[in-house]
């Protein structure tokens, strides 16, 4: 039994509608029925009446829901207790992406440091659905994360603020020919196509090239030959001479300057993005209050 399951089932009691609640819980409509079917199994009773609008609990809900808010109760009480003493007050939890983690977060934070002073902090990398969750949830301080106005994070600003902490951008990228220039450059042919090492379609990335391409006139002849989540299993293909990928700066810039990776294409086939922090408002916290302050200035 998943607890996330909890979580959906009692945010369902409260909106007594799975359009709203697949909202507030960051997922489709159809991952959200499922989920709640799955504890259905679980507990071994219809809890959900469907047949009316809005929906009403069957009798066995009205008892699971009161045993289901008690439990969550209990639980995040202790997992609070337990993190004040594990992290303690001073500790910044900060997730986000694996790309932002791995290549944007420790320069951010020497940055930082160098006019805030010795800043601890515990980096918690995810895929950018669990890193919504994680601040929706108040499992993180902040949120790091992409931004564009095509493809925005949804979160309520009357709960949710943020800074705008960087801005990078994300271009395809292959290795170079003998000439210099790319060996797998965009738009190709359809006698041949380019070789593609995508992001899948569901990551942030993948529907921002998916966005990319759709607004380039001559439309890309490519043929996937890898499909990852990972920014950087991405570009170790891409300079194995694999294929092309898109790429954030952040992540190719020592090989872009050596002349390990080239670019792939010109500005039409790139997109810019804000890199966005994101804290909760009435969540308090003397370092993070401090550090919020700082960076509004």
């Amino acid at each position: 039994m998943d607890i996330k399951w909890l979580e959906d089932f009692l945010s369902l009691v409260q909106t007594r509608n799975f359009s709203r609640s697949a909202q507030d819980r960051h997922v489709t409509q159809s991952a959200l029925s499922r989920r709640i079917q799955a504890l259905e199994a679980w507990v071994g009773a219809d809890l959900v009446d469907r047949s009316t609008y809005p929906l009403a609990l069957t009798p066995a809900g009205k008892l699971f829901s009161a045993s289901a808010t008690e439990a969550m109760r209990l639980l995040n009480d202790t997992r609070a207790m337990l993190r004040v003493k594990e992290t303690g007050d001073d500790v910044l939890r900060v997730s986000a992406g694996h790309a932002l983690s791995l290549n944007f977060f420790p320069n951010w934070l020497n940055s930082i440091q160098a006019w805030y002073g010795p800043l601890r902090a515990r980096i918690l990398p995810a895929n950018v659905h669990d890193a919504v969750l994680a601040l929706v949830e108040g499992n993180c301080d902040l949120l790091l994360c992409y931004h564009h106005a095509e493809l925005p994070v949804e979160l309520d600003p009357k709960r949710f603020e943020y800074r705008v902490v960087g801005v990078e951008t994300l271009m395809p990228v292959s290795i170079a020919n003998r000439a210099g220039s790319a060996a797998f450059a965009l738009p190709g042919s359809k006698t041949a196509p380019l070789p593609y090492l995508a992001f899948t379609a569901t990551s942030y990335f993948g529907r921002a090239v998916r966005n990319i391409q759709s607004r380039v006139d001559q439309p890309a002849c490519l043929q996937t030959c890898q499909e990852s989540d990972l920014a950087e299993l991405l570009k170790t293909m891409a300079l194995a001479g694999q294929g092309l990928a898109w790429l954030p700066d952040s992540c190719i810039a020592a090989e872009l300057a050596e002349g390990r990776l080239v670019r792939a294409g010109g500005d039409l086939w790139t997109m810019r993005l804000e890199i966005r922090l994101f804290r909760a408002i009435d969540h308090r916290k003397p370092v993070l209050d401090k550090l919020w302050d700082n960076l509004g200035r």
